[in-house]
């Protein structure tokens, strides 16, 4: 038989390769893309004894290949990451009703060190998929998701028993190292499994876990603080984490699809180490997806480096994360706030204070429902539209939605506390930011699985760095920006920014979208 090679270029994980094990020797066609086999006996000459084998799907309905797995199968992974995703940002947040308590015991008088014992933990999540995410692509998604949960169960245990304020910050930032996974590592999971116009309502629960979280936390840490103590907060957060570790273990395939030929590929290489007709040949086994030089080393230094590179050069990745900075750091500024408003304004004691969450929480999931219901909709008639060719700008209608709500939800918010309005308008206020955050969110989040799907987790982890340093600074001007300027002035700064970026950047995105993925060299291209 005879080959040429194939294209070893792939980059739309969206196609789902058709050949399955092709081998023979190289030879020159006109047509270097494509696989031609001579089905005549080959009759090289004795010295010739170079083969390739190159490993791909068996066929495009292959079970092994992630997105041709059942429904339920899907669904599992979806959930055990959506899982993953809620359970470490409940531990950001869970411990800022506490800190008066942990305040007192440990002597902390300065609101920029007591804002940081919340906070810190955020800035874990920007340092932590600039390594994970990238990771995921070299050792597999569940892998590094596993064993980097392992990690945060780890430190999150010993944050209960901290002595001082130093360890308490320390053990919280190493906690959010290994917690920091799922929101880089997660995206990637479902751009493994899913197909584009099946994509959203797997991605709405996805991005409505880091959200509820937070706001599920504070609820539960006021009442541990006011019934028990602080440690007990970190405590309960090990044991249920500990729980979704064990159904990780059972339930949580693998879905990379270079990593999982990589394996094929493997089982191929050991079966012909033992083959003897094979004994004489120097036979070459490579998967669709190998490029030219194919070493751990370069893979790991190119992998690592991905994330800035698609920062540095990537706009699209750019100015998602720029906005996805200013609302993530939004949503945490009213996390570490929303105690102080309802204990001075309203005089409410810690518990009830804490019940005010459920407000944030109402917004982000009857939002997120509906986008849930209708993205993939709203996608699929554009698709229709455009001829049957999707477009990651099909996703951008809810981000326009998500941008007016935002404001409305600050002015609103930020008046009725500073003119201590009964608090079922603040809270009402409250609703409407937690709707408009998740609208964005999904729809950004979405937009970006879209461009990059093979380096999803890479763009990912690009995007999240700058938001999750907004998610720690934000909350440390928080106390003195309301206390000189007040609330109402305080978020309608916070409002007029949200409009000066939120309402051009979907507007951009819809008009010139496609011209910036075509000149990117890592988004995917329209066909």
């Amino acid at each position: 038989m005879t080959l040429t090679k194939t294209d070893e270029k792939r980059t739309n994980a969206d196609e789902t390769p058709t050949p399955t094990i092709v081998e023979g020797r190289p030879s020159k066609t006109k047509d270097d893309s494509k696989v031609v086999v001579d089905e005549q006996p080959s009759e090289s000459k004795p010295t010739d004894t170079s083969e390739t084998i190159i490993v791909d799907w068996d066929g495009p309905q292959d079970p092994e290949n992630p997105k041709m797995w059942k429904y339920k199968d899907k669904w599992a992974a979806t959930a055990i990451v959506s899982m993953f995703t809620f359970i470490s940002p409940v531990s950001s947040s869970m411990v800022a009703p506490a800190t008066g308590t942990i305040a007192d015991q440990f002597g902390i008088t300065s609101t920029v060190q007591l804002a940081m014992v919340t906070s810190i933990f955020v800035l874990a999540y920007a340092v932590g998929p600039l390594i994970l995410g990238p990771l995921s692509e070299i050792y597999g998604r569940s892998r590094v998701l596993q064993g980097a949960n392992m990690f945060y169960l780890v430190w999150n245990l010993v944050c209960g028993f901290a002595q001082n304020e130093g360890q308490l910050i320390g053990f919280r930032f190493l906690a959010g190292l290994g917690g920091s996974a799922p929101l880089a590592v997660g995206g990637g999971v479902l751009g493994d499994v899913w197909l584009a116009e099946e994509r959203g309502k797997a991605i709405a629960v996805y991005s409505l876990a880091p959200l509820l979280g937070p706001v599920v936390g504070p609820i539960a840490g006021a009442w541990i603080a006011q019934r028990s103590t602080w440690r007990w907060v970190f405590w309960s957060t090990s044991i249920v984490d500990a729980a979704i570790q064990v159904a990780g273990i059972f339930f949580l395939r693998e879905t990379y699809a270079p990593f999982l030929l990589e394996r094929k590929a493997q089982r191929i290489r050991k079966s012909l180490a033992t083959d003897p007709e094979k004994a004489g040949l120097d036979v070459h086994v490579k998967t669709v997806f190998d490029g030219e030089h194919r070493s751990w080393r370069a893979i790991f230094s190119k992998a690592l480096t991905r994330p800035f590179v698609l920062f540095v050069k990537e706009p699209i990745a750019q100015v998602i994360g720029l906005y996805m900075a200013f609302v993530y750091g939004i949503f945490y500024l009213f996390l570490t706030t929303i105690p102080t408003v309802f204990a001075d304004v309203y005089h409410q004691a810690p518990g009830i204070a804490g019940l005010n969450y459920l407000a944030l929480g109402v917004g982000l999931s009857l939002a997120s429902q509906i986008n849930a219901r209708y993205m993939d909709k709203i996608y699929v008639y554009y698709k229709a539209k455009n001829g049957g060719v999707g477009e990651p700008e099909f996703r951008v209608p809810s981000m326009i939605l998500g941008s007016i709500i935002l404001p409305v939800g600050l002015f609103l918010n930020g008046w009725a506390a500073e003119k201590a309005v009964h608090w079922i308008v603040t809270d009402i206020g409250m609703a409407f930011i937690g709707a408009g955050v998740i609208l964005t969110f999904q729809s950004m989040q979405t937009y970006v699985v879209d461009c990059f799907t093979l380096h999803a987790a890479s763009a990912l982890a690009a995007v999240s760095c700058l938001r999750s340093f907004a998610g720690f600074g934000f909350p440390l001007f928080a106390p003195t920006m309301y206390d000189h300027l007040g609330f109402g002035v305080g978020n309608s700064i916070l409002a007029a920014v949200s409009i000066g970026i939120g309402v051009p950047a979907p507007i951009l995105f819809w008009k010139y979208g496609k011209s910036i993925r075509g000149a990117s060299k890592y988004a995917r291209k329209s066909p």
